[in-house]
């Protein structure tokens, strides 16, 4: 069994998945689509992974403000969810995500990848964050 941590943006989607143990999360790619609303490829690439993976759970950021409010994109993130249940019938559980994209670039800036190719890491490294969060929270409550 493994989870699968996604960055859920307006573009793209960033993939993780965790190793069996439910120990780490590796980055694994980057979904990418030309239209916001255009989902069905995204969510057809996404159950192709689960399969690949034997993902049983799948944990998507939330993008909620830095003063804890909730946006238009958190209204967004939430639909797909939805979509994300409907279509796979897994679990899916929101790990808020601020500052995510943050640690992913200053983690690149600190590995010396220049500023032009981070934006072709960054939401990959973004669910590597978000589900590692999450599997270091189930560890420590023991929810394994």
């Amino acid at each position: 069994m493994r989870i699968m941590g996604l960055d859920f943006g307006s573009k793209t989607v960033g993939v993780a998945i965790s190793d069996e143990l439910l120990i780490t999360a590796q980055g694994k790619e980057i979904i990418r689509r030309k239209e916001e609303n255009k989902l069905r490829q995204t969510l057809a690439r996404i159950e192709e992974l689960i399969v690949e993976y034997d993902v049983k759970e799948i944990v998507l950021g939330l993008p909620k403000n830095m003063n804890n409010t909730e946006g238009e994109r958190v209204e967004l993130t939430l639909e797909f969810k939805e979509k994300l249940e409907r279509r796979t019938g897994l679990p899916v559980s929101t790990w808020d995500e601020r500052l995510t994209t943050v640690a992913a670039d200053k983690a690149m800036m600190e590995a010396g990848i220049r500023r032009e190719d981070r934006k072709e890491h960054v939401d990959k490294l973004a669910a590597v964050f978000i589900l590692q969060g999450y599997l270091d929270m189930r560890s420590m409550k023991g929810t394994e």
